[in-house]
């Protein structure tokens, strides 16, 4: 029998227990087998239909219709592949990203990208907790700021289910998944896109100007998210503990499932967002609505009040989840860097100050939604070079480094962003 780590909760013992017998090789091959594995994907999924993804993706709808569809089909494919070696390193070493860059690294260095790292994080919480307020104002008429501080009430409950082990938050965060992905579902029946021209766009690649440029890079720092590659190696480093090459292979095949199911429907929601965009407000002339509370306002009059009721509840949904999941990634990220480890509540009222005071200052919450998502694509180097080498490490991953394939997509894919933000600074920096 596999060697499980400890429970807290009649929940988390059942799965543990579920979990050993499909690992053992007992039982029959279906559905039921993959269950017990199904959960820190989702969780880390959530970084992913975040609120910065709705300001992203519709501005790119509305301003060029569908064609930066293709930069969410791409950023997507390597998400899978960047969160696939986030839980596989997790479960091959014991260690989370951030602890292994403490250890080998060294004090200084992992200091520097501690700093990088929380500057991302406080990019993040901008992002969350300002959709969240955004949702609140939308749904019941509440002042941004007060929406804000439900938001950040919201969060400390949810966080508060980690008492009652990993299963129940688990079990809550895959629940608002389903919400969000169920609201676009309905969206994309309501607005009838022209699929012909969703699928030409999905598969070929091009750019319109800077501002295409500038919401690429955008997109690709909402769907790609430092703190989820550094979240998902800690989910996976100690729910299920395996010794045995022969079971932590298996295990791997399972996260392999888990992070596939939760990513496609992940990209599926951000491809939704975008043809939302496209074929209601740039389908009907409508080029220029650059905020959330401007496209929520036009779905009314032209798809019913349903449509502007669903979108809030969406990204009310996706605000307090992934809050909810930011904070955790912050606490992994400062213990794996630093060794310190501060009270929860301590931590949330540090990084919302800034939503706040972005909200109360009146900054365009839109616009803000979209450079915050350009400062995570900018930390993005800091996380994906470490996670390469350390993946690509035989002696440190075992059996289950990086085969020579592996390794060679995952150089491309961290060039391919670096390249994309090089040509951003240029451009910002030639006007």
């Amino acid at each position: 029998m596999a060697n499980f780590s400890s429970s807290k909760s009649s929940a988390d013992a059942h799965t543990l227990d579920a979990a050993g017998r499909a690992l053992d090789g007992r039982g029959k091959m279906d559905l039921r087998r993959v269950l017990p594995f199904l959960g820190p994907a989702f969780i880390a999924s959530v970084a992913y239909i975040d609120p910065g993804n709705f300001a992203t993706n519709i501005q790119s709808g509305s301003e060029f219709g569908y064609m930066l569809l293709w930069v969410v089909v791409a950023s997507n494919l390597m998400a899978m592949l960047i969160q696939t070696l986030s839980a596989k390193l997790g479960i091959a070493t014991g260690k989370n990203l951030a602890e292994l860059c403490r250890d080998r690294f060294g004090r200084k260095p992992a200091l520097i990208m501690w700093v990088l790292m929380e500057v991302v994080a406080m990019a993040t919480d901008l992002a969350e907790f300002i959709g969240a307020a955004v949702g609140f104002n939308l749904l019941f008429g509440i002042p941004l700021l007060w929406g804000g501080v439900l938001a950040a009430i919201a969060t400390f409950l949810i966080l508060g289910l980690q008492r009652f082990g990993f299963r129940p938050l688990e079990a809550v965060i895959a629940t608002m998944v389903g919400l969000i992905a169920g609201c676009y579902l309905v969206e994309t029946v309501l607005d009838v896109p022209n699929f012909g021209l969703v699928f030409i766009n999905s598969v070929t690649p091009r750019f319109s100007g800077r501002e295409s440029v500038l919401l690429a890079a955008g997109i690709l720092g909402a769907t790609v998210m430092p703190h989820a590659i550094f979240l998902h190696s800690a989910l996976t480093q100690g729910r299920i503990v395996v010794k045995d090459p022969v079971r932590r292979m298996r295990l791997f095949r399972f996260e392999v499932a888990d992070v596939t199911i939760a990513m496609t429907i992940a990209g599926l929601v951000n491809m939704a967002m975008l043809i939302m965009a496209a074929a209601t407000f740039h389908g009907h002339g409508f080029t220029s609505i650059a905020t959330i509370e401007d496209a929520h306002k036009t779905l009314e009059p032209l798809l019913g009040k349903a449509s502007s009721f669903i979108f809030a509840v969406s990204l009310l949904a996706s605000g307090l989840s992934s809050s909810t999941v930011g904070t955790s990634a912050g606490q992994v990220i400062m213990q794996g860097f630093v060794r310190r480890r501060i009270p929860v509540w301590v931590r949330r009222l540090v990084t919302t100050a800034p939503s706040l005071l972005v909200i109360a200052i009146g900054l365009d919450p839109t616009r803000t939604l979209v450079i915050s998502q350009v400062v995570l694509s900018f930390g993005l180097p800091f996380a994906l070079v470490p996670l390469l080498l350390f993946t690509a490490n035989k002696s440190l991953m075992g059996e289950l480094s990086n085969r020579r394939t592996t390794t060679i997509l995952m150089t491309l894919i961290t060039g391919t962003i670096i390249l994309l933000n090089m040509y951003l600074v240029f451009l910002i920096v030639k006007g």
